[in-house]
């Protein structure tokens, strides 16, 4: 025992020499007796508890220990969330291609929609399709929480193998079973307004007055190239207006978002960042396959963070857009993700702060007021806040909008967006006036931009403590957080 644990302290301490993030100034023999307490205590643990530890979960609760005194947005991913967390941020993973959701009458597992193209689509499954069976396993067993999680995983696999799918067709008496082949799935995060009858999605707005509408659900890896074919779709469509919809994305990726900014600005600095042991960098945009030439909004709600919020104050600081709705979350840290174990687990740090061109402040401290600088304000007039009973009626108007319908459907939920009216309102007073510049856009950028692995991870639950000086006002952030979990464009089971 007493080899194991040199052993163990021999190793914490080379860890400690080659690591770039541990500072040279402090004395080494401070960090052998640091190590020293860590590896008497682990020991004392291992040989002396009443009852048998395992040893690598207890190095896992100490690491989450060490994170505990960092910030909210700094954790550590175990092996069984790594797999979760890479479909995140790659927004992929190998399945049939359907949204589902558990229906709050009957308990049972039902499709919300299938995505276009995918095997689900072409096997013909359908919006309100009962699943009920999964390669001959009864979805009834599973129907709450974690075990609705174990059903959806049945759907998922490796692409190329079959799965056998029960269906219970919407308007049919005897289920069907049904083949489907798995594939590589790509969850969208650039959507329009609605699904058109062929599966596509209509990224104009109702009316004359040609005004696009995108919503853009996450900034994942491929979210730069999606918003390219949008916008050129847009403008060969005849685009005079555009609308940004960034309300309900907690970010993702800080290239995909320096991106996608670069995509609307030609010049000037769209972000800056700066860490304790790197140099700042700043990113400039780049006049080539700018899209110009048409008035533009954000909109952008309380739950608009992170990358979300380096989009929204770079065009608000460049008076390229106006932003419309509610003041942001109001996250301005970047975290690396650092492989562990040779990849099998991670670490997600913050290693850097983002500042917006303007240099004004855009993280929300735990001591932070709302009469603070933080997040990215509404312009002057133009902010419009939604009480929770709103939020509650936006979600459910847009989950069954987000729907694939052969036709309209019956009932469909109504909600008065004033944030999109009052969108809607500016850029048609804008069209009236006489245009600045020429309104044909650029060319679509075709040279490659410096990408970074920095991640502008979406906000964690822990950060609900900020801003709250009473259990009351704490109670009522916790609440509001359980919207994220209901976003209908991003519904919580996807296979």
């Amino acid at each position: 025992m007493r080899q194991c644990r040199h052993l163990m302290l021999l190793g914490c301490l080379a860890l400690l020499a080659v690591s770039p993030r541990v500072s040279l100034s402090a004395p080494e023999d401070e960090y052998h007796e640091l190590m020293q307490v860590f590896v008497d205590a682990f020991e004392e643990i291992d040989r002396n508890y009443v009852t048998q530890i395992d040893r690598k979960e207890l190095v896992e609760a100490a690491m989450r220990g060490m994170l505990i005194k960092l910030d909210p947005y700094s954790s550590y991913i175990d092996s069984q969330d790594l797999q979760q967390f890479n479909e995140q941020v790659e927004q992929e993973f190998g399945g049939i291609g359907i949204q589902v959701t558990l229906d709050p009458k009957t308990r049972e597992l039902m499709v919300m929609t299938p995505l276009p193209g995918t095997p689900a689509y072409i096997a013909g499954i359908k919006a309100g399709d009962r699943i009920l069976e999964i390669d001959g396993q009864p979805t009834a067993e599973f129907v709450e929480g974690k075990e609705m999680e174990s059903a959806v995983k049945l759907m998922r696999g490796q692409p190329g193998e079959p799965v056998k799918v029960k269906v219970q067709h919407i308007g049919s008496t005897d289920p069907t079973e049904v083949e489907v082949v798995r594939a590589i799935i790509k969850t969208p995060t650039v959507l329009g307004d609605h699904y058109q009858p062929d599966g596509a999605w209509s990224y104009f707005l109702d009316g004359d007055s040609r005004i696009g509408y995108i919503r853009l659900t996450h900034f994942s890896r491929n979210s730069t190239e999606e918003m390219e074919a949008a916008l050129q779709s847009l403008t060969r469509d005849g685009m005079k207006a555009l609308v940004l919809d960034l309300r309900f994305n907690p970010g993702g990726l800080l290239s995909a978002a320096t991106e996608i900014a670069d995509l609307f600005v030609e010049k000037g600095v769209i972000v800056s960042t700066k860490g304790r042991n790197t140099d700042e960098q700043v990113v400039k945009a780049r006049k080539p396959g700018t899209y110009s030439g048409f008035p533009m909004v954000v909109l952008v709600n309380r739950y608009s963070a992170s990358a979300s919020e380096i989009v929204s104050a770079c065009l608000q600081d460049h008076k390229r857009a106006l932003i419309i709705g509610e003041r942001t979350w109001g996250k301005g840290s970047v975290q690396n993700v650092i492989n562990l174990e040779g990849g099998k687990s991670a670490l997600k740090l913050t290693t850097a702060s983002y500042h917006r061109p303007s240099g004004k402040n855009i993280h929300r401290f735990p001591e932070s007021k709302e009469s603070d600088e933080w997040g990215v304000s509404p312009n002057e007039g133009y902010d419009l806040k939604f009480s929770g009973e709103e939020l509650q009626g936006y979600l459910e108007y847009r989950r069954d909008k987000d729907v694939i319908r052969e036709k309209p459907a019956e009932n469909a939920p109504k909600f008065d967006d004033r944030q999109l009216a009052k969108a809607i309102e500016y850029l048609e007073e804008q069209l009236k006036a006489p245009p600045a510049q020429d309104a044909a856009a650029d060319k679509p950028k075709t040279e490659e931009k410096p990408k970074t692995e920095e991640k502008a991870e979406q906000p964690e639950a822990a950060e609900k403590k900020a801003d709250e000086g009473t259990k009351e006002k704490a109670s009522k952030e916790e609440a509001s957080l359980k919207f994220l979990r209901q976003l209908p464009w991003r519904p919580a089971f996807t296979s």
